[in-house]
């Protein structure tokens, strides 16, 4: 039998056997809560994004993100403005409304009795 420069024979690989004695979890356990941190984060959310359209009616979705995100210092959020256009119609859809603004082809938000929005 031949030996290759590698140490296996010819045609077939050298093959290293590592012998470990520890047992692996696949997964780790499924963990059960109520979701606290969650929920708080997603009220703090709310809170913030309300305060600032009623402070600022007529406000647009980069504008928000901007202020929550370097005004608010909310920046572990992932926020972008796509995902506020999405977030306001889900969570906040008593509290505020959204129409078009033509001059500049976006939507711009105000609180539910806005005058705003009929022009």
């Amino acid at each position: 039998m031949k030996m290759s420069r590698l140490g296996g024979s010819l045609g077939n690989p050298p093959v290293a056997l590592i012998m470990v004695d520890v047992d692996f979890n696949v997964m780790a356990p499924p963990t059960y809560g109520r979701g606290t941190q969650k929920k708080a984060r997603l009220r703090l959310l709310k809170d913030e994004v309300r305060r600032f359209i009623f402070a600022n009616p007529g406000c647009s979705a980069q504008t928000i993100v901007a202020h929550l995100s370097h005004d608010q210092k909310l920046r572990n959020h992932g926020l972008t403005p796509r995902k506020i256009r999405f977030f306001i119609p889900r969570h906040l859809n008593t509290d505020v409304i959204w129409w078009q603004d033509h001059t500049a082809g976006r939507r711009v938000y105000g609180p539910e009795g806005n005058d705003e929005s009929a022009a």
